[in-house]
């Protein structure tokens, strides 16, 4: 498996070795060693599945108590999978990666406890399985706005063809929001 750090300090780009022949492909898509010798956790407390469909953005959660860190991928389809500093500590607080995750290539990112997620799909319809390492804590739960015009993450599509749940339309501006020391 590929590991490569992003602009994002803490954030990795995991890329596994995919072996295709005419039947196919095969791929791991975890393996305690490597995530161990990568520097990632070993131990998940929660996997989780969304089925999304073209143009849905889910996201900027994270969660303010009970911090998850988070190892997402794609099944199927294709999403622009966003990583946001949310440490104001950091010198990188409020900058952003975005990377595209495929069923095709495999890919998997790496965000640490500390750090917002989202992501918007490509293709008709995209599968997308995490692992985290926190139980979602509903008390703790945060969203930022998906379009904050501070953070400007360069999204695929606009405010008229994003589909967005209510709940993440209300999210706050990154200024006004609860974010980590």
């Amino acid at each position: 498996m590929k590991v490569e750090q992003t602009l994002l300090p803490g954030v990795l780009l995991l890329t596994p070795v995919i072996y295709r022949d005419d039947r196919g492909a095969f791929l791991e898509t975890y393996n305690q060693r490597a995530m161990a010798e990568a520097g990632l956790p070993t131990q998940w407390l929660q996997d989780n599945f969304s089925f999304s469909k073209k143009n849905v953005i889910r996201g900027i959660h994270y969660q303010i108590t009970q911090p998850q860190g988070k190892l997402v991928r794609v099944t199927h389809g294709a999403v622009l999978d966003v990583a946001v500093d949310l440490r104001r500590s950091s010198p990188a607080f409020g900058q952003h990666v975005a990377v595209e995750l495929s069923g095709e290539n495999g890919r998997m990112l790496w965000i640490p406890a500390g750090f917002g997620h989202a992501f918007a799909v490509l293709s008709d319809s995209a599968g997308f399985a995490y692992k985290v390492t926190d139980y979602y804590s509903p008390v703790g739960e945060r969203t930022i706005v998906w379009n904050d015009p501070d953070l400007a993450i360069p999204w695929p599509l606009n405010a008229t063809q994003a589909v967005v749940s209510e709940k993440d339309s209300k999210g706050a501006k990154l200024r006004d929001a609860e974010v980590f020391a």
